[in-house]
């Protein structure tokens, strides 16, 4: 494996430019091109004639994943990366967003890898709950290479201990990475990144499960 990638993608209309705490990406009146929190800057303050203005242009209502539903994307996920030949460190399904730590071979489009994760997962929840207008996900998506061990143990924690996920799965190799002590105490813990445990990570998959995405 050549690259690891930090992948993390939002529902539809569940966190508007403008609102408290908004990463992203979003053009003013005047046409400025404006990226909120960039890596390891503060977010901005609220901008309230912003995110009236984002809410009122929206297509449909906001899309929350539900319980039922996050099986549904962790497996299409797994099969996605059995598939294409890349390595899942790990995942976490939350009603709002996903995030996916993934290694892969060679140096492929970043947008490319999540646009197949994002389409395939779109198909398989669309088989059990058609979606007759409008998008499960917002356009793009947060893409940060993962360039050493430090930073991997940090990415594989942070999703390992998302107190909001319906579902999280790590890797049987992720686990064995974060039995290094010195590694994870080193790894940077920002408050930004806090969360509890998940009450059921113990008993979630620990290996990817086998067959392409259909």
């Amino acid at each position: 494996m050549d690259r690891y990638w930090f992948f993390t993608w939002r529902t539809y209309g569940t966190w508007l430019p403008g609102v408290p705490g908004f990463v992203g990406t979003y053009r003013t009146v005047h046409g400025r091109r404006v990226v909120d929190n960039q890596y390891n800057q503060l977010t901005t303050e609220p901008i309230p004639a912003l995110a009236r203005y984002a809410k009122g242009v929206q297509t449909h209502v906001p899309v929350y994943l539900a319980p039922e539903q996050a099986p549904v994307v962790l497996l299409e996920l797994l099969r996605t990366c059995t598939f294409r030949g890349w390595r899942p460190d790990a995942i976490a399904v939350m009603p709002d967003h996903v995030h996916v730590l993934v290694a892969v071979v060679g140096d492929p489009d970043p947008a490319n890898v999540l646009g197949e994760f994002k389409s395939y997962v779109s198909r398989a929840l669309n088989r059990i709950n058609p979606r007759p207008k409008g998008w499960w996900w917002v356009d793009g998506g947060s893409k940060r290479r993962v360039r050493n061990e430090m930073g991997r143990a940090t990415v594989i924690c942070y999703i390992r201990d998302q107190a909001s996920a319906y579902l999280v799965w790590v890797s049987g190799e992720a686990r064995s990475l974060l039995l290094n002590p010195q590694l994870v105490a080193l790894a940077p813990s920002p408050a930004a990144l806090a969360g509890g445990v998940h009450p059921d990570f113990d008993l979630l998959h620990t290996a990817p499960l086998s067959g392409a995405p259909s």
